[in-house]
């Protein structure tokens, strides 16, 4: 379903996928990250504000915190945009 793998922000969201993150919409979601000027900040607003529109990211069993962390560290977000994240998720 990975429409471009050498992206970034397509790697990321693969990431996410290996982390335990559940993403609804997930062929919207890379659509979108790879149309943006600025990735970061279009995954933080879908995270936000996605569920409008039929996106949705949710932890399962497997999701840790400290993993998402090192998550977005290794992937430059910018302050709390991890936990901004994981209060966004479903669960």
């Amino acid at each position: 379903m990975l429409t471009n793998p050498s992206k970034e922000s397509t790697q990321f969201i693969n990431s996410l996928k290996r982390a335990g993150i559940q993403i609804n919409n997930e062929r919207e979601v890379i659509e979108r990250l790879e149309e943006a000027r600025e990735w970061h900040y279009a995954f933080t607003t879908l995270a936000r504000e996605g569920k409008r529109i039929g996106i949705w990211f949710a932890a399962t069993a497997k999701t840790r915190s400290d993993q998402l962390q090192r998550l977005f560290a290794k992937y430059h977000f910018s302050g709390n945009a991890e936990a901004a994240f994981e209060s966004s998720l479903v669960r």
